[in-house]
């Protein structure tokens, strides 16, 4: 069993922009939570979701970094560490005690092939921040995702969740070796399988997830753990670092990587449907060519679509509960 995975013919396509997305959405009165906004995917989302007419809040390590780069925009900010139970409770409590319905919520914070780390609760750092940190941020707000009467999560995911599948013997790398493209490959499995749990137990309190595949984006933090010479090797970047830019093949700016998150926040085309993977603004069909090779990064630049252990609903409800393990917070 996996999440219907049919486009649904949007109008826009890989090359399509937040603005293109946007052009004729009203965000007026809406608020919108962005996480990871100082730079890349996440400010390029709170960017247009503030010129759309949102009143964007902004969730990020480095609150300094991101005022800097978000300056001109009327926005409001708190210091969140998606590692830290702490912060992520003290930022929700501090919300979610003003009262205020939280319509949008973008997790788009993350790392990529970091080295071996764990937080403070054990966990691996990679599953830890991109995927259980928003985990427990949704649960803590969900007073405020339900006050709105019609809200959306958006998680985002990667193609490279064909990496992996999420390990469920062994999700920490307590026992196996420990390898970046695989811990990366989990932490994205999870975040597209959360969407799906999150959806079918949100639509009571009339709130609906969706994951969204952004693309190869070189201009963004994720970068921080790899070379120049790894990503010339992949076709992603010139030798002099700079990046090559092909829509046809994943390989997007920033502005035209967020269309996707920001699409499915606001696309009335998403209403009704369950959880699905999105990329290239629609939802992405299910992969035939699950064998091919994602060895390394340059295997992704002509794969589309979603491999079925990232939609499969019987995975979502076990990652729900080891996620309730793992971190102690249960959410409906």
């Amino acid at each position: 069993m996996t999440t219907a995975q049919h486009p649904v013919g949007s109008q826009f396509d890989a090359a399509s922009t937040t603005r293109d997305v946007l052009a004729t959405v009203d965000l007026t009165g809406k608020t919108a939570i962005v996480t990871g906004a100082n730079s890349g995917l996440g400010l390029q989302t709170a960017l247009a979701m503030s010129a759309a007419g949102a009143h964007v809040v902004v969730l990020d390590r480095d609150v300094t970094k991101a005022r800097n780069a978000l300056v001109g925009v009327s926005a409001e900010y708190a210091v969140l560490d998606l590692s830290d139970a702490t912060s992520i409770d003290r930022v929700a409590a501090e919300f979610v005690d003003s009262n205020r319905p939280a319509h949008i919520l973008v997790a788009s914070a993350g790392i990529m092939a970091a080295p071996f780390g764990r937080d403070p609760r054990g966990n691996e750092l990679q599953l830890s921040i991109n995927y259980l940190g928003h985990f427990q941020l949704v649960a803590r707000l969900w007073p405020a995702l339900r006050a709105a009467g019609g809200a959306r999560v958006v998680t985002l995911t990667s193609l490279g969740h064909r990496h992996s599948p999420v390990v469920f013997d062994d999700p920490n790398f307590t026992h196996r070796t420990y390898d970046p493209w695989a811990a990366y490959g989990q932490s994205k499995t999870a975040m597209s399988l959360f969407a799906v749990e999150l959806d079918r137990r949100g639509q009571a309190d009339c709130v609906r997830a969706f994951a969204a595949h952004p693309g190869s984006i070189v201009a963004t933090g994720l970068k921080q753990y790899l070379t120049t010479e790894q990503l010339a090797a992949a076709g992603m970047a010139n030798p002099d670092g700079s990046p090559i830019l092909d829509p046809s093949k994943q390989l997007k700016t920033p502005e035209q990587g967020a269309a996707t998150p920001v699409w499915c926040a606001t696309s009335p085309q998403l209403a009704g449907l369950d959880g699905v993977y999105c990329e290239n603004c629609d939802i992405a069909e299910l992969a035939q060519d699950t064998d091919a090779d994602t060895a390394n990064l340059g295997g992704f630049n002509d794969l589309s679509g979603v491999a079925p252990h990232a939609v499969d609903p019987d995975q979502a409800k076990r990652l729900w509960t080891l996620s309730e393990e793992l971190t102690g917070v249960h959410l409906l």
